[in-house]
């Protein structure tokens, strides 16, 4: 039985798939020095060794990628994402099928986001896909989920063009009990919540409800997100128990109160979506980023057209409120950095995929704006890397560390000393796949 044993042993050693990568510089994610001179050893997916080359390799046979002068970090995860509702400049459910959901994911994986959360849009689609991932190696951008989010009755975004019928609309807590015992029977990776009214257009859901949300979530071991755009309704949920801020708080500056409540309940800032903020007053006038090749990478030319048109700059300069966008650009960078110095937990994400939010570049535009907002280029690749996994719960995700998934990025240039330098993109790996 013994010999019998060793004899399956060695076969399984010799089918299993083992790559030695080498002569690179690693950061890791956890935010320490890169490591020159590094090398890391991965069998079938997972690094089993990493570290100084000296020290790290290869038991029996493998193949070798020498990465001599590159620079490699782990995998970035995008915390709050919406997948498989826009094609070009239109979002529609009747979009979300597999196909594009494929675009989706294989956009993010071209431009090394490795993992993805997608806020409250999805579909019943989203389970099964994410169920095939999770059963093997996948070589695409890993899918996490919120499935449908709420929103009260008729509230936002409802009446936002293609988002009628997409969230839960509730009324009562019954509803609200149905409606989260059905997403924790889908095991979602969190609860998301839209408290928002729009500036005072749109309704918003009553916090009674929130709350609620909160409360039948926690029962079933979920966390909860919300996107909240203002200071008191922040408040109010971190003080309920919310687990994260999708947005950062955009009317008014963070205070004391929010900050000494969210370092009490563990609430973190999810994502400060800065980019999303960009992108409400960007295209009001010719943008300099549609003309870089690292953008027109993963866009379609009748969408980059469109863009530079004069017709669709003046529709965004007439929006009511476009005078008031860049404020809250502005207001959203500095509590970003008001919260990281206050040591409340952050982690990373962009509101990319609905139309005109880039999945893939506007996560690398992101790490700028947060650098841009007084972070570190260490901090901004851990929040993106080691942080957001932390957050997920995914404990196998966010570092190259030995027993982790290899999900990881080639650079020609090291990004710690230019975070723009991570758009020196040269490969990107999932699971020890080569993303094509």
């Amino acid at each position: 039985m013994k010999k019998f044993a060793a004899i399956l042993f060695a076969a399984a050693s010799l089918s299993a798939e083992t790559i030695y990568v080498t002569d690179f510089t690693l950061i890791d994610g956890r935010g320490g020095s890169a490591l020159p001179n590094a090398a890391m050893v991965i069998r079938d997916g997972r690094i089993e060794s990493v570290g100084a080359k000296s020290a790290v390799k290869p038991n029996g046979a493998a193949t070798t990628i020498s990465l001599s002068g590159k620079f490699i970090m782990p995998g970035i995860i995008n915390l709050h994402g919406h997948l498989g509702n826009t094609k070009g400049l239109v979002q529609d459910p009747n979009n979300f099928t597999r196909e594009n959901l494929s675009a989706n994911l294989n956009t993010y994986a071209m431009y090394g986001v490795t993992s993805v959360l997608s806020m409250g849009s999805d579909q019943p689609l989203i389970y099964q896909i994410r169920a095939e991932q999770r059963a093997g190696r996948p070589k695409t951008t890993r899918i996490f989920t919120a499935g449908r989010g709420f929103t009260g009755k008729g509230g936002y975004p409802t009446t936002a063009p293609g988002m009628k019928g997409v969230p839960y609309e509730v009324s009562t807590t019954a509803e609200v009990a149905k409606d989260v015992a059905e997403l924790a029977d889908h095991r979602v990776d969190l609860v998301k919540i839209w408290v928002d009214d729009h500036l005072g257009r749109e309704r918003k859901i009553p916090m009674d409800l929130s709350k609620a949300i909160i409360d039948d979530a926690h029962k079933s071991r979920l966390k909860v997100g919300a996107h909240i755009f203002y200071l008191n309704d922040a408040k109010q949920l971190v003080d309920a128990g919310l687990d994260g801020l999708a947005h950062s708080v955009r009317d008014a500056p963070v205070d004391d109160a929010l900050i000494s409540s969210m370092k009490q309940h563990g609430a973190w800032q999810q994502a400060a979506t800065l980019t999303r903020e960009v992108s409400m007053f960007a295209y009001g006038k010719p943008a300099a980023f549609l003309d870089d090749p690292f953008f027109t990478r993963g866009v379609s030319p009748d969408v980059i057209k469109t863009l530079k048109s004069p017709e669709y700059q003046a529709k965004i300069r007439a929006d009511h409120d476009f005078p008031k966008y860049e404020q809250f650009f502005k207001t959203a960078q500095q509590n970003l950095k008001r919260l990281a110095d206050a040591g409340v937990k952050y982690g990373f994400g962009t509101d990319t995929g609905p139309p005109a939010r880039f999945p893939g570049y506007f996560e690398h535009w992101e790490m700028e704006l947060m650098v841009d907002a007084g972070l570190t280029p260490s901090q901004v690749i851990s929040a993106a890397t080691r942080n957001a996994a932390e957050f997920l719960g995914a404990k196998d995700l966010g570092t190259l560390e030995s027993g982790k998934w290899a999900d990881f990025i080639v650079m020609d240039k090291n990004p710690l000393e230019n975070i723009k330098n991570t758009r020196t993109l040269r490969s990107v790996y999932i699971a020890g796949n080569k993303v094509h």
